[in-house]
């Protein structure tokens, strides 16, 4: 593939990413207020619309992953775009809370196509070996998510309400996002002329009991959990620590740039080292932002330290597998990765508000940083297991 082609299949999906998580991961958290003073419902019953959308995601992951090695990205990405309009077209139209929660559950199964999971397991079929540097492009475009999204809905919200902002996202998929994953992301590779057509053969799966495999999965649920938890709860947990509610929101703000410039320096390194140092510092950027929260560090440093740790595990949860594992079989090995991680991520709002309700803040930030050596310790196991297959 020329240099144009690769640029031009990461960008397109660089857009996909960008709307495919604005419009549904990063959605409620703009919607929720507008939600319930229009419907009167609850803020626990709206926030498990997003619960049951990460839980259905992770139900898919599997078959997702299956498919595009089967059958290439592209008609999964396109099938994720309708499916995500279908289901913010529902819940624009939802009146009551069981329509609410078919909306998400179709929006979760579009999540599971559309999201980075499936977005790093096309690439990895495209690419092959190559595709380290094209995932990371990705994460770059995908940090800007949040960046674009939120002042956007926020201002859907304003000039048009909550319910036509929806269907605007839904045309959105169906004018943009589904014609790019159609015309910008090459086909999977057709069989030789000559060749009768039958099924690919799919290669064998990474056994769940591999150390490796293991350690990526046990770190991946413990970061999901952790980030959704602090996603909810920061503000929060700050103000019970001493800040002001701008204040708060204000540090919140340092993760994105974070994230984003975290993700750029990985870029400047070319590849030139094991993803498996990648993981290593995200996880050790992450144990420094939560200790430093609980040490009494400037709450500003800690979530820099916490933020550029958090960009940097999206590019080693998607560059890892196929530096250990080898290209053949990554999008399975990707989807028996997501969905542990996803089901994980649906729980920890709950989770989350159990431990709001029985911690002090203090005792909550000892937990959550206890809980983050978990990952630091998974990276260093594989630090002497990583065996890699290829040179990524």
């Amino acid at each position: 593939m020329t240099r144009a082609a690769r640029l031009r299949t990461v960008s397109a999906l660089g857009i996909i990413e960008i709307f495919a998580w604005g419009t549904s991961f990063y959605l409620i958290a703009v919607l929720a207020g507008p939600i319930g003073a229009e419907t009167g419902w609850s803020g626990a019953a709206i926030s498990a619309g997003v619960s049951l959308g990460l839980l259905v995601s992770g139900l898919f992951a599997s078959l997702v992953g299956r498919r595009i090695e089967r059958h290439g990205g592209r008609p999964v990405l396109a099938v994720g775009m309708v499916l995500l309009a279908c289901g913010l077209g529902l819940l624009g139209l939802s009146r009551s809370l069981p329509a609410y929660y078919l909306a998400w559950a179709i929006m979760g199964a579009g999540m599971s196509c559309g999201l980075y999971d499936a977005a790093f397991s096309t690439l990895g079929r495209i690419f092959g070996r190559d595709a380290r540097s094209a995932i990371t492009q990705l994460t770059l475009w995908g940090g800007f998510a949040s960046t674009v999204c939120w002042p956007l809905s926020a201002w859907l919200v304003e000039a048009v309400g909550w319910r036509s902002a929806c269907f605007a996202y839904a045309g959105f998929h169906l004018v943009v996002t589904l014609p790019l994953a159609l015309l910008a992301i090459p086909r999977a590779e057709p069989p030789p002329r000559g060749v009768p057509r039958r099924p690919l053969p799919v290669a064998a799966a990474v056994p769940v009991t591999d150390m490796r495999f293991l350690c990526l999965a046990t770190a991946g649920v413990v970061l999901a959990m952790l980030s959704t938890i602090w996603s909810v709860h920061f503000v929060s947990i700050l103000t019970a620590t001493g800040y002001g509610v701008p204040a708060a929101i204000a540090i919140g703000t340092l993760i994105g740039p974070a994230q984003v410039a975290a993700r750029v320096l990985e870029m400047m390194g070319r590849g030139r080292h094991h993803p498996v140092w990648t993981m290593l510092a995200s996880t050790s950027a992450v144990v420094a932002g939560f200790s430093g929260l609980l040490f009494g560090l400037p709450a500003a440093l800690a979530m820099i330290a916490w933020g550029a740790g958090n960009g940097l595990w999206s590019i080693a949860r998607g560059a890892l597998p196929l530096s250990v594992f080898g290209s053949e079989g990554y999008a399975r090995t990707m989807g028996r990765l997501a969905t542990p991680v996803l089901i994980s991520s649906a729980a920890a709002p709950s989770i989350g508000a159990l431990m709001k309700d029985v911690l002090t803040a203090d005792a909550m930030l000892g937990v959550m940083a206890t809980a983050s050596i978990i990952p630091l310790a998974m990276a260093l196991v594989l630090l002497r297991h990583k065996r890699p297959v290829l040179a990524v």
